[in-house]
């Protein structure tokens, strides 16, 4: 499987013989340099095409749209502790730069012909030259890391930051001997842009309409949660997650960035090859944009047949894109963090640093570079954040009401749907980096898991500010704010609620829901009560289990309710006895497929003293909180993202307005 790293990841490679093929969408020149241990690189360590052989590595083409480099790492000399692939625009007096071209791509691929790693070097701007990728020894194995560092000043400028003696005498003599060998340039292909095939997260990470996409995952270990591959825990050979020791990793290129994503496109899905597609008018053409600026975003610009499938794709590139590079400006901190620590270590290392004024102005020096690189990546990264900003704020206003918070005039303009929507909002999402900029969570309908609304104080600051009543009340209100979206998304009579409170606790947080009559009654009172809702919906999962592993659906019981059912339970364990655990075990784990959902408010310190017989319940639902918590994390790099819950603005009657509508279409389609 393809690890798709991003700038300053590294992975771990398996093979000893590789072939590393790049495709840039235009002509380049393919370079290869050895490091030493000292990062230092020697005239004899520099392979170029008219020069195309190390010991252990061979370059193909001179100046290629697609060349590729053979590497034979057990051949490597043993002082050689990097090899570094660099690429260079030919000096053939064209203008140009890797910024005004397709974005580069690089695949490490082993013997077999299948890719190991791949990545794709956006954030490219003015530079002519770029160090791709490096491949280094860590202890007795090789790993590979992306790079993507890229370089105004060319070859020259490049050489010279590799400690190469009199880089741009030697850049001059590369370009020399690279016009003496020059062949016929071939045509242009289309660059490589990254398919899904090529994406280590393609089944999680890859929204597409009528599928499952990815949300976030506990950060405890083994604990997934949403509906994301959280990929295996801890260990330098995670390919969705950078190694903790691995600190030294490069900072990101400088320049206009690339916004485009790999699996964002404007262009419509091609049609299925059973039917033709239904008629949809064609996603909103991007505006035109000055020379050198990214383009204005529009509301819709993902893939998709409709308008809600490209918005929920959008939404989906949106998270992807802000955690990537995220990911890439912390590791760009790391990196210069690590750089400074080496050069100081061996300014301290060296005897003749400490007479005189040398060691003071070796460390100042290490400071400033290390202070310029953290400057240069987060400048990087304002400018992706800059752009996504741009994006949110013209698609937040698009969205509709399941996608839509509950300030958004849509729910103003609200009406009973017809159909039931792809997803549906359960909170938003950031990073410490950006709090301002809001990504919407999304969970898929109808819902494969159940969701939990943790009402303890545990692991949470925001949770520890409020009192232990204060905060039960928040969880039961989130809870009932969640209950009334299901009930509104869903066309009349395709979705029922039930309520569990066992000692009347959240009488007042459920009056919206009960005052509106989508209720079948009031909540559940005590041990009796609990018995008989679970019960009735356990008779109903094993019915329509049954009916539907036998094809007999047409054969159910009149008495039992096909519509969706989601069970509201607060205050667990009160009032549960061991039998009624079992029996809300069973409807978490298999009410979902025949369409009973869970929805809990609980505190997991509550239910203690079951021990471990209940983590699989926990495990098997999303965690949601009531007050901000930075308790999820996604499927790529594994970043710690704060959750906020939806809540309603403060004197907004939006939410029985909601329910008042729901009701009365639910009335009118039952006579």
């Amino acid at each position: 499987m393809t690890a798709e790293l991003v700038r300053g990841q590294n992975h771990p490679l398996p093979h000893t013989r590789l072939e590393i093929r790049v495709s840039a969408g235009r002509p380049v020149v393919a370079l290869a340099t050895y490091a030493d241990d000292r990062l230092a690189v020697s005239d004899e360590w520099i392979a170029h095409p008219a020069s195309p052989t190390l010991p252990g590595l061979d370059i193909s083409g001179v100046a290629a749209q697609a060349p590729r480099f053979t590497v034979d790492l057990a051949a490597v000399p043993a002082p050689a502790q990097q090899v570094n692939v660099l690429l260079a625009l030919p000096e053939d007096g064209r203008p140009g730069s890797f910024g005004t071209g397709a974005a580069p791509f690089v695949a490490v691929a082993g013997q077999d012909g299948v890719d190991i790693a791949s990545f794709t070097i956006t954030g490219l701007g003015a530079e002519t030259a770029l160090v791709a990728v490096e491949l280094y020894r860590r202890q007795s194995s090789w790993k590979v890391r992306a790079v993507g560092q890229g370089y105004a000043g060319g070859l020259a400028e490049l050489l010279a930051d590799q400690g190469v003696v009199q880089a741009p005498k030697k850049a001059a003599a590369i370009a020399a001997a690279l016009r003496e060998a020059a062949t016929p340039v071939p045509r242009a292909e289309p660059a490589r842009v990254p398919t899904r095939g090529d994406s280590p997260y393609d089944d999680a990470a890859t929204p597409r309409p009528g599928r499952r996409s990815p949300t976030a995952a506990h950060q405890e270990p083994a604990v997934p949660d949403g509906t994301a591959t959280s990929g295996a825990p801890g260990g330098e050979a995670d390919a969705g997650q950078p190694a903790a020791s691995d600190a030294e990793q490069p900072a990101g290129g400088g320049g206009r960035i690339d916004y485009a994503h790999p699996r964002r496109s404007a262009a419509p899905p091609p049609p299925p090859a059973v039917s033709p597609p239904p008629a949809v008018s064609p996603p909103p053409a991007v505006s035109a944009a000055p020379p050198g600026r990214p383009a204005a975003p529009v509301a819709g610009d993902a893939t998709g047949w409709s308008m809600e499938e490209r918005l929920y794709n959008q939404i989906w590139g949106m998270f992807e894109d802000l955690a990537r590079s995220t990911a890439a400006y912390r590791s760009a901190v790391e990196f210069a963090e690590s750089r400074m620590d080496q050069e100081l270590d061996r300014a301290l290392g060296d005897p003749r640093s400490r007479i005189g004024g040398a060691g003071d102005a070796a460390r100042e020096a290490a400071r400033a570079k290390c202070r310029k690189l953290t400057e240069e990546a987060r400048r990087s990264l304002d400018r992706d954040l800059a752009q996504l900003a741009a994006e949110s704020d013209v698609v937040e206003p698009a969205l509709p009401p399941a996608f839509a918070r509950w300030d958004n005039p849509s729910w103003h303009a609200y009406r009973v749907p017809m159909e039931v929507p792809m997803a549906l909002r359960v909170g938003d999402l950031h990073l410490p980096e950006s709090p301002a900029l809001r990504i919407p969570l999304l969970v898929r309908l109808p819902l494969e898991r159940g969701l939990w609304v943790d009402s303890g104080r545990t692991g949470s600051e925001a949770a520890r500010l409020l009192d232990e009543a204060q905060l039960r009340r928040q969880a039961l209100d989130c809870a009932a704010g969640h209950a009334a979206r299901l009930l509104a998304v869903h066309p009349p009579g395709e979705f029922s609620v039930h309520l569990i409170d066992p000692a009347g606790a959240g009488a007042a947080q459920l009056a919206p829901l009960t005052d509106s009559g989508l209720v079948g009654g009031p909540p559940a009172p005590g041990a009796q009560g609990v018995r008989e809702v679970l019960d009735r919906l356990t008779r109903r999962v094993d019915l329509v289990a049954m009916a539907v592993r036998g094809g007999a659906a047409d054969s159910l019981p009149p008495d039992v309710d096909t519509a969706e059912q989601l069970l509201i339970v607060h205050d667990f364990p009160h009032g549960f006895d061991d039998r009624a655990v079992n029996q809300l075990r069973y409807l978490a784990d298999e009410g979902p497929a025949v369409g009973v959902h869970l929805l809990m408010v609980a505190d997991r310190e509550d239910a203690s003293g079951y021990g471990p017989v209940l983590d699989p319940l926990w495990r098997s639902l999303l965690r949601i909180t009531p007050v901000p918590d930075d308790h999820l994390a996604d499927p790529w790099v594994r970043h710690a993202w704060t959750y906020e819950p939806l809540t309603v603005p403060p004197g907004s009657d939006v939410v029985r307005q909601v329910l008042g509508q729901v009701a009365a279409a639910r009335r009118a389609w039952g006579r």
